[in-house]
């Protein structure tokens, strides 16, 4: 409590905050915090190298999934759909093992092809009978490349798709069609990572 500082700091039992929050807290810790304002996409992206746009994801796992593989595997920044769920929530927070606060994010509302206003190339992640490989020489030559990720079941959309630089897939074995976007998600950021 001494590094607190000034910060309020209380304790209750669990069946104080088992009753607060409707649940059964797993590490018995609870927290409110300010919600920060939103950065502006062009700060965010100032020193970007790669970032990923997640568009209409509405799983919390598999934001705060993609957050920790952000995290992780050296994506800049996350710009997320007005549609997309709040990485601020708790599940989010909780699977991104906190990654959400690591890397910096905002809303993204205008269309993604915007960024090349700031010298990025785009690269939706698709099935399409026109994508290239996501080992495709190419895109590792990109110095700035936003890498757009869609929800599972419909993936992005046709008008997203056809707006990008590059349309990107990850080739699959075993009659697999595809990955879910999370997983997904970690291949790219591996496979497009900034070198």
């Amino acid at each position: 409590i001494a590094r607190c500082g000034d910060i309020p700091v209380y304790t209750g039992s669990r069946e104080l905050l088992s009753s607060l929050t409707g649940y059964t807290l797993t590490r018995g810790v609870l927290c409110a915090m300010r919600r920060p304002q939103l950065r502006d996409i062009a700060d965010i992206c100032a020193d970007a190298r790669r970032v990923v746009i997640v568009d209409n994801v509405v799983d919390s796992t598999n934001v705060g999934a993609i957050f920790r593989s952000a995290a992780a595997l050296g994506i800049d920044a996350v710009l997320l759909t007005p549609s997309s769920c709040d990485p601020l929530n708790r599940r989010a927070v909780r699977v991104s093992m906190g990654s959400v606060f690591l890397v910096p994010w905002t809303r993204l509302t205008v269309p993604a092809g915007t960024l090349r206003e700031l010298g990025f190339k785009t690269a939706a992640m698709a099935l399409t009978d026109n994508s290239v490989p996501i080992d495709h020489p190419v895109l590792a030559e990109q110095p700035r490349l936003a890498i757009i990720m869609g929800t599972e079941g419909d993936g992005l959309p046709h008008d997203v798709i056809a707006d990008a630089d590059y349309v990107v897939r990850i080739p699959m074995s075993h009659c697999v069609d595809s990955l879910n976007v999370a997983a997904a998600a970690a291949v790219a950021f591996w496979e497009l990572r900034a070198r």
